[in-house]
Parts: structure tokens; C-alpha cells; sequence
């Protein structure tokens, strides 16, 4: 292993490789509605990204319904269900152990909002366009 990668470096190239197959699997999952759970029924669930642990043992899925509605109530069923998961991403990804799996609402989109609304304040605004003319 890299000795970056093991003081908090940047991800291996094998493991980003694995986490973007698990993310298919669970995406492939959702979209066949294989996770059999009133909860998840009719929903449209993203599966913006998965963190995998350095050792591949551990598989953070980050998800987020369509609106941004009740993540709490998503999160929580596909953690009930992540026995049947993890025993899908055993069977199509081939490692040498299935990797234990969490769920996690993803925060990326309401970090993004937060920023952009920042940019649109007016002093904000004001600072930005300052800028630009000094540099011209």
C-alpha cells in the first residue's frame, strides 16, 4: 500500500475502481427494486458516491432520495436490508471478502446550496466584482 495513501492520502486507483462497482451494484439494486421494503417502494434513490476503507473491508454508501425527502427513513431501510446487499455485492464484484456496508445521507448537494447561496449575498457580490476590477 502506498505509504501516501496510508497517512490520508489520495485513494488507490483499485480502490476507487471497487467502490465504483459497489456503487453500481446498490444503484442496480435499487433501480430493479430487488430491496423488497414499503419504505423504498416508488422511490427514485441516487447513489451520488461510496467511500471504501483503505483495506476494502468497508463500503460507506452515501445516498439520497429524489427531492431530498425522508433520508432519514431511506437510510434506515436499506440498513435493514444491508445483509441482502452485501451478499449482492459478494456475488458481482469479485473480492476476496464481501465488505461490511453502511448507508449515510449524502450532505454534498446541501453543502453545494449552502455555497451558492453564499455567492448570491450582495456583499458577497460586491467583493467579487471589487476583485475583478483590480485585476484588470
Amino acid at each position: 500500500m502506498p505509504r501516501a495513501h496510508q497517512q490520508g492520502g489520495e485513494p488507490s486507483h483499485r480502490v476507487l475502481r471497487v467502490a465504483e462497482l459497489i456503487r453500481h451494484t446498490v444503484s442496480d439494486l435499487l433501480t430493479r427494486a430487488a430491496i423488497n421494503d414499503p419504505e423504498l417502494e416508488g422511490r427514485v434513490i441516487t447513489i451520488p458516491d461510496v467511500r471504501m476503507s483503505p483495506d476494502l473491508k468497508l463500503a460507506t454508501v452515501y445516498v439520497l432520495p429524489l427531492g431530498g425527502k425522508d433520508v432519514a427513513g431511506v437510510v434506515a431501510a436499506l440498513e435493514r436490508h444491508k445483509k441482502f446487499v452485501r451478499a449482492e455485492i459478494a456475488r458481482n464484484v469479485n473480492l476476496k471478502f464481501a465488505p461490511e456496508v453502511r448507508f449515510k445521507a449524502d450532505q454534498s448537494f446541501e453543502a453545494s446550496a449552502k455555497i451558492n447561496a453564499l455567492f448570491e449575498k450582495p456583499e458577497v457580490k460586491r467583493d467579487l466584482d471589487g476583485k475583478k476590477d483590480e485585476a484588470e
